[in-house]
């Protein structure tokens, strides 16, 4: 057993962390997704909607159409989305200012309390989680996730042009 380490070792070493980083991050993608689930369901609106209203809360007011660009939906769908939201009271649908034939959907900001609870225990755990970092390790990971998001959405904009006509 050798002490010193061979460039294949680092090499050999460097892919198990990439490996084991890519397995978490599907993890942690398929544990936000549960609990996306579990939230929708506790405000009684299907996953679809809650991920709409998200963009439209992060995002908002935007059109219909900024909407379903932005998650990627056929218009039609997210007309039915809306319907839904707005009959829940989530959202409101309301003349564009520079657009009177327009509309725009804001999120109804009393109403995301609500949401903000059910998210409370994720969102604890991950201030732990961050007590445990210093400042600049904490930058780096911000700096990792901020480009992993934006790899997501190139990968995503990819597969998008490659799809035939009439997908969604």
């Amino acid at each position: 057993m050798s002490l010193i380490s061979s460039p294949g070792d680092e090499g050999r070493s460097r892919r198990r962390l990439t490996v084991d980083i890519r397995d978490s991050m599907r993890e942690l993608s398929m544990q936000l997704t549960l609990l996306n689930q579990r939230v929708s369901a506790r405000i009684e609106v299907r996953p679809v909607d809650l991920n709409c209203l998200d963009v439209i809360a992060r995002r908002g007011p935007l059109s219909p159409s900024a909407l379903a660009r932005h998650t990627g939906l056929h218009p039609a769908t997210i007309t039915g989305i809306l319907d839904r939201l707005e009959r829940a009271h989530w959202v409101v649908r309301d003349r564009d200012p520079h657009d009177r034939r327009a509309v725009l959907v804001r999120a109804l900001p009393d109403r995301g309390a609500e949401i903000f609870r059910l998210y409370a225990g994720m969102n604890s755990a991950v201030e732990r989680i961050c007590a445990d970092y210093a400042d600049e390790e904490l930058r780096l990971l911000a700096d990792f996730l901020h480009r992993t998001a934006a790899a997501g959405g190139v990968a995503t904009d990819e597969l998008a042009a490659d799809q035939p006509a009439g997908g969604e």
